[in-house]
């Protein structure tokens, strides 16, 4: 069902300029609602485009949520469930699909397919065909002694490292790298330096930029930090119910009291009003940073004369706790906070500029970008393309009844027993199943939409229980893969 080579057919295929930051909540956003960040590039880019104000991405960690949305499976499906897994060699990504229809495809930052720990790999990660054919690669930027790591030989070569410290007003937030060497810049830059390449070549493009922020360490340019200390009263706290984790699954108390990994958690209790304030207010700065990074980007599209034929996305992994429900980071749950995400599309006169408030999935753009290219859906796609929403074709209040998120020991860090969980939520209820301690999480979602009262054990509500549970067997079963193709009746 893949083409050789650029299409025969006159229609022009659209460029695709898709940008996914790394642990970037629903909230970070003006055009989501947020009155402290400054995000005018992303809001404007939102003013003529869709935005879904219910994605949600398909496993709260790194490596399964981006296996999954890259080929549009789910991440039991991809076999590529953990962060530390290598994404089998059959496995066939989007980008890979469009590279063998005439695509030239590039790539700065982070993919995480594959383990990008320095004790198995000395340089960038390994790569199945992935189609790109511009890999210009950072996993993190503090990684050192790697060969190839992009960022840091052109950190190298802007004078080197800036030492990080920690902030005076907090232990858990540093002054991080000024603006010019900053990780975020470089990769907007990179893929400025693409689009320049690609403007008179006539070939249809897609690039990925995959910053790290706002990923934690916590630790933006102070320029950008520096706003919101001035205003740090005015910070809301993180919103928690003092209590509220004695009746859910174990791994979240531990997690708030700190036991991510034993070395970079945060004990929530320990950090005062003015540590989560400053941890929020960092957060928040780096997000500010990509905003205007990814508006020098569509600021080049327009100069170049390309953005009325390029999609433009930005999303992310996975969102962040951010001391919402007593919790930092992230973990083996499943609140909105975490696999909630903005998701912006937009393609000038060709995709409506409405508000959508469907439950989509991120594994539902893969297919959808190539029906945008005029290109058939590879057999072993999962996700139900986004396409007629975007288009006008169909009610864009209805594209699922139901999405589905898993988590199957996806970090190294939550043991005895093994991490194993699953969700389902719908437009009004939530349901998690905690596989590895037969417990789990019922959540109403129109009385408690920040998710602090568990109603699993609340014997009023046995039938909204039990309908749950049978809705979560279905996702199980329609995410079974659909490969290999059935070639003959028997």
């Amino acid at each position: 069902m893949q083409r050789d080579g650029p299409r025969e057919r006159g229609k022009v295929q659209p460029n695709i300029l898709w940008v996914c930051s790394d642990q970037q909540r629903r909230d970070t956003l003006g055009c989501y609602g947020n009155e402290f960040v400054r995000t005018p590039n992303l809001d404007r880019l939102a003013k003529g485009a869709a935005v879904f104000d219910h994605a949600y991405v398909q496993s709260p960690i790194c490596t399964p949520s981006r296996a999954s949305f890259l080929t549009g499976r789910y991440p039991r499906t991809t076999r590529d469930r953990q962060n530390g897994q290598n994404i089998p060699e059959d496995e066939v990504l989007v980008t890979k699909l469009l590279a063998d229809a005439g695509y030239v495809c590039g790539i700065a930052g982070k993919l995480h397919l594959s383990p990008c720990d320095r004790s198995v790999c000395a340089g960038p990660e390994r790569r199945i065909d992935d189609g790109y054919a511009v890999f210009r690669w950072s996993q993190a930027p503090g990684h050192t002694g790697c060969e190839n790591h992009h960022y840091r030989e052109w950190l190298e070569a802007r004078g080197g490292e800036i030492k990080k410290e920690q902030h005076p007003l907090s232990k858990w937030v540093e002054v991080g790298r000024p603006v010019e060497k900053h990780q975020t810049t470089w990769c907007c830059e990179e893929a400025m330096d693409f689009i320049r390449a690609r403007n008179d070549d006539g070939k249809p493009w897609l690039f990925s930029v995959n910053m790290f922020d706002p990923h934690h360490a916590f630790n933006p340019p102070a320029e950008y930090l520096d706003r919101y200390v001035e205003m740090l009263d005015k910070i809301p706290l993180p919103d928690y119910v003092e209590g509220e984790l004695e009746n859910k699954p174990p791994f979240q108390l531990a997690d708030h009291n700190g036991a991510y990994n034993g070395v970079c958690g945060f004990p929530y209790d320990d950090m005062s009003e003015t540590d989560h304030r400053m941890v929020r207010a960092a957060y928040w700065a780096m997000c500010d940073l990509i905003d205007a990074q990814v508006g020098r980007i569509i600021d080049l599209l327009n100069e170049t004369g390309q953005i009325e034929n390029t999609i433009v996305i930005f999303t992310s992994d996975h969102g962040e706790m951010l001391g919402d429900n007593g919790i930092y980071l992230k973990g083996p749950y499943f609140y909105d906070a975490l696999v909630r995400v903005p998701l912006i599309i937009s393609w000038p006169g060709r995709i409506k500029a409405q508000r959508i408030p469907a439950l989509v999935e991120l594994v539902d753009l893969a297919p959808a970008l190539l029906e945008f290219a005029d290109l058939p859906v590879h057999p072993g796609m999962q996700g139900r393309s986004l396409q007629p929403i975007l288009v006008d074709e169909a009610d864009a209040a209805h594209h699922r009844d139901d999405v589905y998120s898993e988590y199957y020991n996806a970090m190294p860090f939550h043991k005895e027993p093994t991490a194993q969980a699953t969700m389902v939520r719908t437009a009004t209820h939530k349901l998690v199943v905690d596989h590895a301690h037969d417990t789990g999480e019922l959540y109403d979602l129109v009385q408690d939409p920040a998710e602090h009262t568990n109603l699993w054990s609340d014997p009023g509500l046995i039938e909204t229980k039990a309908a749950m549970l049978v809705r979560l067997s279905h996702c199980m079963a329609r995410t079974v893969d659909p490969l290999p193709e059935r070639i003959a009746p028997w």
